[in-house]
């Protein structure tokens, strides 16, 4: 769909995803979320969380919300493991699961998972329908030998139909080509905390049209979907400078450098990243400019976060508010992701 045939007056539907804190932690903010009328909860994944571990508990503390993961990293993992993980979820959360999937950077890909990390883009590609196959596995075997996979499947006892065969998948991109895989394969797309709304109109939406082209698809049907870092505090500055810090946390690694390039934040990654090879977290952050946190963030009093966040509409189908907790004490985490909840939540800032 050409860009300027899209609805722009649609409201975004909102979730939540918190980086920091023990898996028990997150199922219980998942619980409360749920009450505030959130639409769906998501986990991230690190290198100390496990996305498909965090979504099997909010699974049972929720019952309406969408739980998803923002995201499971694609690599280190069989396609197997990965179709079976998500139609374990999808059974637990009756329906509820959305498997976003993501490949990190080159370096994490080499370095954390130990794969080659040559071809990302077509590598997602290749997956994605590959899954899809897997989850109809009680229809019949599954073979399968292209540039990444290899997978050859007879079932030699009967499989029972998953809950559902269609789990939607939403892919992750930060440059174009990657951003390209969700219009070509993908259910929706899991935009990155550097995207500002105006990325998300000049670069995020045309490569989802490319990728739709190139698959024969309806751009329109991909969901659009990005992770808002989101600060609040009724000291306004507060809520900026934290802002400011996890922006600096993800400024840091060079791979981002282009999309940074794209929105003329530049000298500041530049800044950022020299800061970072030195261990001085505080020049880090001093070294995040107000235009950044005023467009790629959301950050102020209750009332400025609510009204902050609908400039997201009609540019995203759906908004996942992520506080910060990079440099915050464990005490601080907790009060901004209750605040979150409050204040981030739909029609929050309406009463």
């Amino acid at each position: 769909m050409p860009e300027s045939d899209r609805p722009d007056t649609s409201r975004a539907t909102r979730g939540l995803t918190v980086l920091r804190g023990g898996v028990q932690q997150i199922a219980a903010a998942a619980a409360r979320a749920e009450q505030q009328g959130f639409d769906a909860v998501w986990s991230p994944e690190f290198y100390t969380r496990s996305a498909v571990v965090t979504l099997t508990r909010v699974a049972a503390e929720t019952s309406r919300a969408a739980v998803g993961s923002s995201i499971a990293y694609a690599v280190g993992r069989s396609p197997l493991t990965i179709a079976t993980e998500a139609r374990s979820l999808d059974e637990v959360s009756g329906g509820r699961m959305v498997l976003g999937l993501g490949t990190g950077t080159r370096r994490m890909m080499q370095d954390w998972h130990g794969v080659d990390g040559e071809g990302p883009a077509s590598r997602m590609e290749e997956l994605v329908p590959l899954l899809r196959r897997l989850w109809r596995l009680h229809e019949g075997p599954v073979r399968h030998d292209g540039r990444f996979y290899h997978v050859d499947i007879t079932p030699t006892a009967e499989v029972d139909a998953p809950v559902r065969t269609e789990i939607p998948v939403y892919t992750a991109g930060v440059n174009s080509r990657m951003v390209e895989v969700a219009g070509r394969v993908a259910d929706g797309f899991l935009g990155h905390p550097l995207f500002s709304a105006d990325y998300l109109n000049e670069v995020v939406r045309p490569a989802i049209d490319k990728g739709a082209q190139k698959g024969d698809r309806d751009a329109s049907a991909v969901q659009i979907c990005a992770v808002v870092i989101c600060s609040v505090a009724d000291d306004e500055e507060q809520a900026r400078r934290e802002v400011a810090a996890q922006l600096a946390f993800y400024c840091a690694p060079k791979a981002y450098g282009a999309v940074l390039e794209r929105q003329g934040f530049a000298a500041a990654a530049e800044t950022i990243r020299e800061a970072f090879a030195g261990g001085d977290h505080e020049a880090m952050v001093k070294a995040v400019p107000d235009e950044m946190i005023d467009r790629l963030a959301v950050a102020g009093t209750p009332a400025q976060v609510a009204e902050q966040l609908r400039r997201y509409d009609g540019v995203l189908d759906h908004v996942i508010a992520y506080p910060p907790s990079f440099r915050l004490t464990p005490e601080r985490c907790d009060e901004l992701v209750d605040a979150l909840i409050t204040h981030a939540a739909p029609g929050g800032g309406d009463s």
